[in-house]
């Protein structure tokens, strides 16, 4: 069972996350690779409710099963662009955030693929889907089971 509801206990809060979330959505960062970094982040952080939530949003937007079972090892699978192997690393970077992760390299592989609204968006996005996984590993959020 869940241990609270931020939308309910803190709805001018949960509504801002909200409101950042519809705002990167309308930006030019590509839904596919903006529901990948969601899922790869989330995988890292242990948070069902957003694995479960962004996969089906990616199969929404056209994302197949076989790239989201390679996800958690992408390095090693073909089936990823150099663009997505960009947002990953970036996002993986920022999950596992210290002094370090960030690279120049990471960094430099970021600015080949996206252009800078793209950026802002991929900066953006893996921000937000941490503060939400944040949020729900915490509380204990759960998916409504098929």
């Amino acid at each position: 069972m869940a241990r609270m509801n931020i939308a309910e206990v803190a709805p001018e809060v949960y509504q801002a996350f909200i409101a950042a979330e519809t705002g990167i959505r309308k930006g030019p960062l590509d839904a596919t690779v903006r529901e990948l970094v969601k899922i790869r982040a989330s995988q890292i952080n242990g948070c069902l409710f957003c694995i479960d939530m962004h996969t089906g949003e990616a199969r929404e937007h056209g994302e197949t099963e076989q790239r989201i079972y390679h996800l958690n090892a992408w390095r090693e699978s073909r089936l990823f662009t150099e663009a997505e192997r960009a947002a990953l690393a970036y996002v993986e970077a920022v999950t596992h955030l210290d002094v370090h992760n960030v690279t120049d390299e990471i960094w430099a592989e970021v600015e080949k693929h996206f252009d800078e609204g793209q950026r802002a968006g991929l900066v953006a996005i893996s921000a937000l889907i941490n503060l939400w996984n944040r949020i729900a590993v915490p509380t204990r959020m759960r998916f409504e089971e098929a």
